[in-house]
């Protein structure tokens, strides 16, 4: 792999897709993971212990929650996240155990602070619409790179799109880096996440786009 990933997810747009049990999202972006551009399950014998991140867990609460369910002391998103991706993380001594991999992910993110940023932008949640454009042109200028914003489409007889998902990528070294493929590389995590049938795709520069809160 080339590129790490950090997934923000918007915890109101992701309650809003599919069948769960979401109670009261967090109204803050959380991680939804740190992906290796390239590669999942690559060690499926290392299994995730939470006892590992035993030290790691009121942060995991709160900056990596699992949003679609709502009970505290689940731990079925963080196994799945270092299974399918820290696995693939690992070959970089910098990401070689559980406790490095989610600590590392929490420090990139808290780092980032994506929430402050996008406030002093003066974007945040409400019922106006924003320029895509905008958004994009408030983080470029705030990070220097250019992240990967994903919303969901317009729903039947709506025009805007809600934005979903936001994805910094990182060189090898946890330097920032444009998230557009570099040459020789290929933009292989096309697999967008879905749930139940809807999904987050690249958002349009054209719509309207919604940045839903939490009343509906």
């Amino acid at each position: 792999w080339k590129k790490l990933i950090l997934a923000h997810h918007w915890p109101v747009t992701v309650c809003k897709m599919g069948a769960n049990d979401c109670q009261d999202p967090p109204e803050y972006w959380t991680i939804h993971g740190l992906w290796p551009d390239n590669g999942e399950e690559c060690n499926r014998t290392w299994h995730f212990d939470v006892t590992e991140i035993k030290d790691l867990l009121p942060a995991m609460r709160r900056d990596w929650p699992d949003v679609l369910h709502s009970s505290q002391n689940r731990t079925q998103f963080w196994k799945h996240e270092w299974e399918k991706h820290g696995t693939c993380a690992a070959t970089l001594p910098i990401l070689n155990s559980q406790k490095k991999y989610f600590s590392k992910a929490l420090e990139l993110y808290q780092h980032l602070d994506l929430n402050s940023c996008l406030l002093k932008a003066g974007i945040k949640p409400g019922s106006s619409y924003y320029q895509m454009t905008a958004i994009k042109e408030a983080l470029t200028r705030f990070y220097g790179v250019t992240p990967k914003i994903q919303c969901l489409a317009p729903e039947e007889g709506e025009k805007a799109q809600t934005i979903g998902q936001i994805e910094f990528c990182f060189t090898k070294e946890l330097q920032l880096r444009n998230c557009t493929a570099m040459k020789g590389e290929s933009d292989l995590l096309q697999a967008d996440w879905r749930l139940g049938t809807e999904e987050l795709s690249v958002c349009s520069d054209t719509l309207p786009t919604y940045y839903p809160s939490q009343v509906q």
